[in-house]
């Protein structure tokens, strides 16, 4: 799979067509991953993310759709608003676990203001 290339304008997908190329398409269980509770299978599935040839059109149609929950186009979604930090119930450790490191995934340029006024 080749890296998602960052522009200022939306790829060139149409409807929902995109889906046939997303990464996630051949996972075993991704749809257990994409919409767990569990920090790991969060992070599993924003590792996928990462490669994604069509994160754009994935994280703009959660955007539009305003998806309640689950990893969409690299981000997590809760209640409908992106969450720029997910960390287990209860009083956070001193030392971050390695498990609890969650993978970075930049929002594409189009997408940034949408982003912002969704994220919680």
């Amino acid at each position: 799979m080749t890296s998602l290339v960052e522009t200022d304008t939306a790829m060139p997908f149409t409807d929902r067509c995109w889906e046939d190329s997303a990464a996630c398409r051949g996972v075993t269980h991704a749809a257990d991953m994409f919409f767990s509770e569990d920090l790991g299978d969060i992070a599993a599935a924003k590792r996928i993310c990462t490669d994604c040839p069509v994160l754009g059109p994935c994280l703009q149609g959660a955007l539009e759709r305003r998806e309640p929950w689950g990893v969409w186009g690299g981000q997590l979604f809760m209640n409908g608003r992106m969450l720029t930090v997910k960390r287990r119930r209860g009083r956070p450790p001193k030392t971050p676990r390695p498990d609890d490191l969650m993978p970075v995934v930049t929002v594409p340029a189009h997408l940034a203001e949408q982003a912002r006024r969704r994220t919680a």
